[in-house]
């Protein structure tokens, strides 16, 4: 594997309640794996002019709650590159939150700091004949 050119990919997204999985409007972890994959998808784009396919996880941390309602910064950049292999890393950030005010259920609160809800890598693959930006 080389070192990847800067490649980077940013979504910003509120969570709905369709999204929440359990009680207390909590959303399952799988959807921030779904954000990456999306992420991942644009990489690939960027990088090589074809979607790709994602291959396998090598970590994934998930380290705050999110809740319907928050709104989530899911980025993720390219870190090395082989013949078709291709090694990201992944971090999804709360921006803002529900103010949690029992009578004003729209009232929402812009976070001072992010705040990181999860952390993964991974290893997407582009065949070499789907691969139509050349390096």
């Amino acid at each position: 594997m080389t070192t990847a050119p800067e490649i980077s990919s940013l979504i910003r997204l509120r969570i709905s309640a369709h999204d929440a999985h359990y009680a207390g409007d909590l959303v399952d972890g799988a959807k921030m794996l779904q954000l990456f994959g999306d992420v991942a998808t644009e990489l690939l784009i960027r990088s090589d002019g074809d979607e790709g396919l994602f291959v396998a996880y090598d970590s994934v941390e998930f380290l705050a709650p999110v809740h319907a309602g928050d709104y989530i910064e899911a980025s993720g950049r390219i870190v090395a590159m082989g013949q078709t292999s291709r090694k990201m890393v992944f971090e999804a950030r709360k921006v803002i939150q529900s103010a949690g005010i029992a009578d004003q259920a729209s009232a929402a609160d812009l976070l001072a700091a992010p705040i990181m809800v999860c952390r993964a890598s991974g290893t997407c693959v582009v065949p070499a004949n789907c691969q139509r930006i050349k390096r």
